[in-house]
């Protein structure tokens, strides 16, 4: 933790710009894929930037500042996907088929999940930062294991598969566990991790089935949404 959040927030700027950047590089590059960019993105922003809160004090405008990092990156989506600024980098990195204006709905939900939850939650509840890690190792990791393994379809929802909603419950679940785990060890959370086993579980299975849904481009809302009111109702 330091003295002054406003270095905490620079830290945490100058860390998840980087991230952002190295992607997009690679991305153009054409090192990597823009789909397993835009999954890498997904993934690894999230853990990265819940565990920068910990570079924050106590203080009342900690939870604002944070937030202004995503609310930055967010800004900047909006307006390279709007053609505002022309950055083939990123439009390779976090769009599927290479449209800029893919940016203006998952990825723009995305940051718009993080501004919300950060603010409402922060580390005064284990609900903010479980919903993003849902969001994040859960759906993040059900799209690319679903499409690589294929397998059972679910009948509700042909396009998915059932190899993919097993990985959005796994994968939810244990990066939930384990960013929560460093949390409760550095003391903001009362308890040990073997008390967060069954809320965590709850939420996972939760936001699974919401997941599975046969509904495109939402799940960046729909699953953190889903993730919060379970987790009211759990911790």
């Amino acid at each position: 933790m330091l003295n002054s959040n406003l270095i905490a927030l620079v830290i945490t700027l100058m860390i998840a710009l980087s991230w952002l950047r190295i992607n997009d590089f690679f991305a153009h590059k054409g090192w990597i894929s823009s789909v397993i960019s835009r999954k890498i993105i997904h993934i690894g922003t999230g853990p990265i930037f819940v565990l920068c809160w910990l570079f924050f004090n106590q203080s009342n405008n900690a939870p604002f500042l944070a937030a202004l990092v995503p609310l930055g990156i967010t800004i900047q989506f909006t307006l390279v996907g709007t053609g505002v600024i022309k950055d083939p980098a990123a439009v390779e990195a976090m769009s599927r088929s290479g449209d800029r204006r893919e940016i203006l709905r998952g990825p723009l939900f995305y940051g718009i999940a993080f501004i919300g939850l950060t603010i409402a939650f922060w580390r005064n509840s284990p609900i903010g930062m479980v919903a993003l890690m849902v969001l994040c190792g859960g759906d993040g990791l059900a799209d690319i294991i679903g499409k690589r393994v294929g397998g059972v379809r679910l009948p509700w929802s042909p396009k998915k598969t059932l190899a993919g909603s097993i990985t959005m419950l796994v994968g939810g679940w244990l990066l939930a566990i384990l960013v929560l785990w460093i949390f409760v060890s550095a003391g903001y959370f009362n308890g040990t991790i073997s008390d967060y086993l069954l809320p965590v579980s709850a939420v996972a299975m939760a936001t699974t089935l919401v997941e599975s849904l046969p509904f495109r481009d939402i799940d960046n809302i729909s699953v953190p949404l889903v993730a919060v009111l379970m987790g009211l109702l759990v911790f």
